[in-house]
């Protein structure tokens, strides 16, 4: 029997690890079946996906689901199954725990793995009853056979094979090196798994080298809870820092999600040493409201956690990458408010607000009563309106949310940021009124127009001065864009740029070199010259180095 599996990713540069653990399993558990792994984009032509499945000649088709996909893959397998007699199979987190609704709407489907696919797959494969394939939901008759989600008790086979290699072709790489999470959070999915099941872990040494060394520039660690097991998250950090630059190239990066209030000062200790850029951690603020926390059983010890991340945030040398998120219970636009300026203060690299979504299986979206809110009934199922916020505050928020990501989290106006969140005394509030100010201008979408309505609007709040705000952007600017040109807006016309750069010129130790672009600016508000030498980023913070020149060492 030939199988082939379909994964459609959001972007060319994502890949998937599910469809090769698929094929891993079905090559391995399997008597007589090989498996194929197509992968493609959500944004590919629909036609041109069909006619590549077609042309496979496969026997059975399985979809990989998930909410950004969903929509596109029912419409490819219903017009698959009309050109073609074949099996159409759907499984991934998306139809786990609503197969059966999903089998009734759509009979070109003739059965759903629902939880782990592996070994059911290569039971389907060997044509064992259905009836007997946990996991599997399929039709008897005019009946839909529901069953729970599958929890293996195995290591799923490796599937890290070189056609795997082939396909990735340096794109994000995914490891998985434990399934499951200790929490139940009541808006994931993760802590349905049965608690967290471990992979051996030399194992997992061997494939860290192997995804390493395939031309993957970042690695990321899929495991919910990466430090669920602190013993185990330090030998594998330790693994990958003593390994750096040596059996793991300089230039790879790893991103890992951890829960940041069970970090202890070992592992602070460990990450003190990851080389600069080496490493990246997500951790799930989420809020800062107790109540809410406490609603959705999240019981945290926030006093613990914003120490931890102050302490990650200050070795410099990793990325800190940290979640809220909005539409919560209990937590009104005030109350969001307030845990986005606690986050903030924290300074993280990156600090994402996203949306709450209603997911299938979740306890939010199972427990009306406990967690009554209105959501779109549509894929991603994101919240419209709470018993606390309404569909308005939600806008608003989304509105803050684009504006701060191009501010904040672009990187590309740190020191301006920065600026802004010491002087405000509500920096929440402080972006609500730009981001009302950017609702009359929605086809300013350039860099130097969005530029010019930052200085413009931040410039006539009583609490920031024009001229140290100029002097930021400027900077920003310039440490952030290798082209080397301000707009015209933030040139500073009394000052001799050029004398200044043939002042460095003169010098030895300032001399540029050879091959590597230079670019200047005079800063009124230190009386000094500002210059950037477009040689390499900083790989945590993404940025060029700023070196500074006083006036009277030129005059």
């Amino acid at each position: 029997m030939k199988v082939l599996i379909c994964a459609l990713n959001t972007k060319y540069v994502h890949s998937s690890l599910a469809p090769w653990y698929l094929k891993a399993a079905v090559e391995k558990y399997s008597s007589n079946s090989v498996c194929d792994v197509y992968e493609s984009t959500i944004n590919e032509d629909e036609e041109k996906i069909i006619k590549h499945l077609l042309e496979a000649e496969a026997d059975m088709i399985g979809f990989s689901a998930y909410i950004w996909n969903i929509g596109k893959l029912i419409s490819i397998s219903k017009r698959i199954k009309k050109q073609k007699k074949v099996k159409i199979f759907f499984g991934g987190p998306e139809v786990s725990y609503n197969a059966k609704e999903v089998l009734e709407k759509n009979p070109h489907i003739d059965f759903i793995i629902s939880g782990e696919g592996e070994e059911p797959l290569a039971k389907v494969c060997d044509n064992v009853s259905y009836r007997d394939i946990e996991g599997l939901c399929y039709r008897d008759g005019d009946n839909v056979m529901e069953k729970e989600p599958y929890i293996s008790k195995k290591d799923p086979p490796c599937p890290y094979t070189e056609e795997y290699f082939k396909a990735l072709n340096g794109r994000i790489s995914y490891i998985e090196t434990s399934r499951g999470c200790p929490y139940r959070c009541a808006f994931c999915l993760s802590g349905r798994c049965g608690g967290v099941r471990f992979f051996d872990i030399e194992e997992a040494k061997r494939n860290i080298l192997l995804l390493a060394n395939s031309g993957s520039k970042t690695v990321k660690f899929i495991d919910r809870t990466f430090n669920a097991d602190k013993k185990r998250a330090k030998e594998i950090l330790s693994f990958i820092i003593d390994n750096y630059g040596k059996n793991i190239p300089g230039s790879v990066c790893f991103h890992f999600e951890i829960e940041g209030e069970i970090i202890d000062d070992e592992t602070v200790e460990i990450l003190s040493k990851a080389p600069v850029g080496s490493i990246q951690v997500e951790i799930g603020l989420q809020s800062f409201n107790e109540k809410t926390l406490n609603h959705i059983n999240r019981k945290t010890n926030l006093a613990k956690l914003t120490e931890n991340i102050k302490k990650l945030v200050s070795l410099e040398n990793i990325h800190i990458h940290v979640d809220l998120i909005a539409g919560l219970p209990y937590e009104d636009i005030v109350s969001f408010g307030e845990s986005f300026n606690k986050a903030l203060a924290l300074n993280p690299h990156m600090l994402q607000f996203g949306f709450l979504k209603l997911l299938h299986g979740a306890d939010m979206r199972e427990d009306k009563e406990r967690y009554c809110c209105e959501y779109s009934k549509e894929p991603p199922y994101e919240v419209l309106s709470t018993p606390h916020l309404t569909n308005d505050d939600l806008n608003t928020m989304h509105l803050i949310e684009d504006v701060f990501d191009k501010i904040y989290n672009s990187g590309r106006f740190v020191r301006t940021a920065k600026y802004i969140a010491q002087k405000s005394e509500d920096p929440f509030k402080t972006y609500t009124g730009f981001a009302e100010f950017m609702k009359n201008h929605k086809n300013d979408t350039s860099l130097d127009a969005f530029t010019l309505c930052m200085l413009e609007y931040f410039s006539t709040l009583d609490f920031l001065s024009s001229d140290i705000l100029r002097d930021c952007m400027a900077l920003d600017r310039l440490s952030s864009n290798r082209m080397g040109m301000l707009p015209e807006f933030l040139k500073y016309r009394g000052a001799d740029i050029k004398k200044a750069l043939s002042f460095l010129e003169s010098n030895e130790s300032t001399k540029r070199r050879q091959g590597i672009k230079r670019a200047a600016t005079f800063l009124k508000t230190e009386n000094v010259f500002a210059y950037v030498d477009y040689d390499c980023k900083n790989p945590v913070t993404d940025q060029y180095e700023i070196k500074y020149l006083r006036e009277n060492n030129i005059f």
